[in-house]
C-alpha cells in the first residue's frame, strides 16, 4: 500500500475508536505518526528509533535548532508513551555521547540500583526456602524493582550537553500522551502477552486493559496520567521525581503493590524507600575503548558488560583476517560465534558493578589479552561449551594451558528494552539504550502516574554467592548487557549503533559490526541480516532464518548446534531491534532501523537527500 494509503487507513481506524486511561472517547483529528521507514539519507541531523512518534519528536527538536542531546531526551520521553513496555521513567539506561567540538566520547550510567534495605536472600521464597520461580513470580513483583535512573539520566545529559530546558524536551511527549498514538500490532500483542500480569494490578489493568479489554489495532491510546506526570517534571525538575509526593508514591507502590483481589500471582513485595530515591545519582564515567581494523570503538563501561564484552570480542576477532574470508560467510560467522563465547565466559567471571566488585576493565579490553584469548578459537572447529574464563592477572598474548571450564551462565536478562541513535547538524552523536527490563517491566503501574516500574533487579544472579560479581547487594547496580556503541575514524564519527535484547544486545551489536566491517554489508543490510547469539552455551540461539540459511553449513563444517530463538515472555522469535546512523561523505548521514523486527523501526533525517 502506498504511504498515503497506509496513513489514511491508520487515521480512519483511529477516528473510529480511541482508548484512553480507563475510558473510550472520540479521537482527535490531528495527524498522528504511523508510517515507518527503516532507512533515510540526508543532512542536518538524523534519528533512528523503533517508533515513528519518537523519531518525529527528535526531528522536530532538531529542526527547531536543538542538538542531538535535546532530541534524544525528547525521543526517549516519547518512547515512554508509545513504547511503555520497553522504556520509561520507571526504568534506567546508558547514554553515550560524542562531542563534535572536543571530538571526545563520554557516557552516563543511569542504571537502576538495589534499595538499601534489600537482603541477600531477597529472591528466596521464605515459605519454601527456595528461589521464586523466575516467571511469572519474580518478574512480577515489588522485590524486582530497582531505583529508576532514567529521569536522572535525562536531567544530567541536558545539564552537560543540552541546549534546551527539560520542560521543552518533554513537550513532544506530553502532546503525544494527551492526543494519543495509534495502536499497532506490536503494542496489542505485547499487551496480550502480559495480560495475566497486568490483570494482577488494579492500576495497570485500568490503564492498559480498560474495561478488561485489549486495545484494538488502529485505535488511539491516550495516557493523560503520564502527560500530567511529565508536566510535573517539566515545572519542577527531576527533584519532583526523586523527592516529594511522587517519590513517596513510588516507594509505597513497591512496598505494597496494588494487587487485584482475584490475582493468583504471589507478587513478592520490595523494600524501596523514598530515601533510596532521594539518594540516586546518574554517574558520569569514561567509555570503554578498543581499536578494530582502524576504527576506534567506544562503548559502555561497567556496570554494563556491553563495552567490555563487545570490545573483547573485537580484540579476539582482530587477530584473524576476516575480510579475506568474506566470500566464505559461514567461516566468518564461525569466528564471530566463537569469539563471543570466549568473551561471555569472561563477562560471567569478572563483570559487575565496579562500586562493589573490582572489575578488570583494562585487561578485558586490552588487545594483548584479546590475542591470548584468541588462542581458544579454532578456525576449523567449535569449542565444547562452556569455555573457561581467561586469566586477567597474568597474560602476555601467548597461548596458555587450557583451564577448567565454568558452568553454563544462566541468562535471566530479558529481551525487551529500546534503543535510539541521534545526530545533529554540528556532528554531535547520541547512542542511548534505555529499558524497564522485560516487556512490561514489573507489570506495576504507579497509581495515577501513568508509568510502569522496572523489574531490573532480576538481572542480579537469582541465588546469592559471595564469589559472584553479580550477586545482590544493597545500593548495587545489576550487571547489564546494554551496548550503546560509537565508532570513530580519525576522531570523526563513522557509525553509531545499539539494540535492545537482554544479553543478546551484545551479540546483536557485535554481529552487526562484523557484517558491516568484515563482510562489507551496507548498514541497512547489516541490520536486516538474520542473527545468532552464542553466549557460552552448548547450543547457539538463532533466529529461524539464520538456521535456515547457515545452520547446515555451520553444523557440518564446524560442529555448532542451534536452538531457535524465542522467550517465555512473548511470542517473538526475533533477536534484537537495532538502530544505527552511518556518517557518509560530504556531510550526509544514513539512518537505519529494523525493516521487520518488532514491527519495523523509524529512520528520519532533517533534510532528505534528493
Amino acid at each position: 500500500m502506498p504511504h498515503f494509503g497506509r496513513r489514511l487507513a491508520a487515521l480512519t481506524a483511529a477516528l473510529t475508536v480511541s482508548v484512553t486511561t480507563g475510558a473510550i472517547s472520540p479521537a482527535f483529528a490531528d495527524e498522528r505518526q504511523t508510517d515507518k521507514e527503516p532507512t533515510a539519507t540526508g543532512y542536518g541531523g538524523a534519528v533512528s528509533t523503533v517508533d515513528p512518534e519518537a523519531s518525529a519528536a527528535a526531528i522536530d527538536v532538531l529542526r527547531k535548532g536543538g542538538n542531538a542531546v535535546d532530541a534524544a531526551v525528547a525521543a526517549a520521553a516519547t518512547l515512554g508513551v508509545t513504547e511503555p513496555y520497553s522504556a520509561g521513567i520507571g526504568g534506567g539506561g546508558y547514554f553515550v555521547y560524542y562531542d563534535a567540538k572536543s571530538r571526545k566520547v563520554s557516557t552516563i550510567d543511569g542504571r537502576e540500583t538495589a534499595p538499601a534495605g534489600i537482603r541477600h536472600d531477597a529472591f528466596i521464597d521464605p515459605a519454601t526456602g527456595k528461589a521464586y520461580n523466575f516467571t511469572p513470580e519474580l518478574v512480577t513483583s515489588g522485590v524486582s524493582v530497582g531505583v529508576p535512573g532514567t529521569p536522572a539520566t535525562w536531567e544530567r545529559a541536558l545539564e552537560r550537553w543540552g541546549s534546551i530546558s527539560l520542560g521543552d524536551a518533554l513537550k513532544p511527549a506530553i502532546k503525544v500522551a494527551d492526543r494519543g498514538f495509534v495502536v499497532d500490532d506490536t503494542f496489542r500483542s505485547q499487551t496480550k502477552d502480559n495480560q495475566v500480569r497486568f490483570e494482577a494490578f488494579t492500576s495497570t489493568k485500568d490503564l492498559y486493559l480498560p474495561g478488561g479489554q485489549l486495545p484494538e489495532v488502529g485505535s488511539v491510546f491516550k495516557n493523560h496520567d503520564l502527560a500530567n506526570t511529565y508536566r510535573l517534571l517539566a515545572r519542577k525538575g527531576m527533584d519532583a521525581f526523586y523527592t516529594g509526593p511522587l517519590a513517596d508514591e513510588i516507594a509505597k507502590t513497591v512496598q505494597a503493590p496494588p494487587k487485584s483481589p482475584d490475582t493468583k500471582l504471589p507478587v513478592p513485595v520490595g523494600s524501596m524507600t523514598a530515601k533510596d530515591l532521594a539518594n540516586y545519582k546518574a554517574l558520569d564515567q569514561a567509555p570503554t575503548h578498543v581499536n578494530y581494523r582502524g576504527y576506534d570503538v567506544y562503548g559502555m563501561a561497567p556496570s554494563s558488560s556491553g563495552g567490555t564484552t563487545v570490545g573483547e570480542s573485537l580484540n579476539i576477532l582482530d587477530v584473524f583476517d576476516l575480510p579475506d574470508l568474506k566470500k566464505d560467510k559461514p567461516a566468518v560467522l564461525h569466528h564471530y560465534l566463537e569469539a563471543s563465547a570466549l568473551a561471555f565466559a569472561d563477562r560471567a567471571a569478572y563483570v559487575g558493578d565496579p562500586a562493589f566488585v573490582k572489575v578488570p576493565t583494562k585487561a578485558l579490553t586490552d588487545p594483548i589479552f584479546g590475542k591470548e584469548r584468541a588462542c581458544g578459537l579454532d578456525p576449523a572447529h567449535a569449542a565444547t561449551k562452556p569455555v573457561a574464563a581467561g586469566d586477567v592477572k597474568s597474560y602476555d598474548g601467548t597461548c596458555p594451558v587450557d583451564p577448567a571450564a565454568l558452568p553454563d551462565e544462566k541468562d535471566t536478562e530479558n529481551i525487551s528494552t529500546t534503543n535510539m541513535t541521534v545526530s545533529d547538524k554540528w556532528g554531535n552523536v547520541v547512542e542511548y539504550t534505555l529499558t524497564i527490563e522485560q516487556t512490561g517491566g514489573s507489570g506495576i503501574v504507579v497509581p495515577g502516574r501513568g508509568f510502569l516500574l522496572n523489574n531490573e533487579l532480576t538481572d542480579f544472579s537469582t541465588v546469592y554467592s559471595a564469589t559472584d560479581p553479580n550477586r545482590i547487594e544493597p545500593g548495587k547496580r545489576p550487571r547489564s548487557s546494554m551496548s550503546p556503541t560509537i565508532l570513530l575514524k580519525d576522531d570523526k564519527p563513522f557509525l553509531a549503533l545499539g539494540s535492545p535484547g537482554g544479553s543478546t544486545i551484545i551479540t546483536t551489536v557485535l554481529q552487526t559490526l562484523v557484517n558491516r566491517i568484515d563482510l562489507g554489508m551496507s548498514i541497512p543490510d547489516a541490520i536486516a541480516a538474520p542473527r545468532a547469539a552464542q553466549r557460552n552455551t552448548a547450543k547457539v540461539t538463532a533466529e529461524p532464518a539464520f538456521i535456515d540459511k547457515y545452520g547446515a553449513a555451520l553444523t557440518s563444517r564446524f560442529g555448532h548446534e542451534f536452538t531457535p530463538s524465542g522467550d517465555s515472555f512473548s511470542s517473538a522469535s526475533e533477536i534484537g531491534a537495532a538502530t544505527a546512523i552511518e556518517f557518509l561523505k560530504d556531510g550526509q548521514v544514513l539512518a537505519a532501523a529494523e525493516p521487520v523486527r518488532r514491527g519495523g523501526g523509524s529512520a528520519m533525517v532533517v533534510k532528505p537527500a534528493k
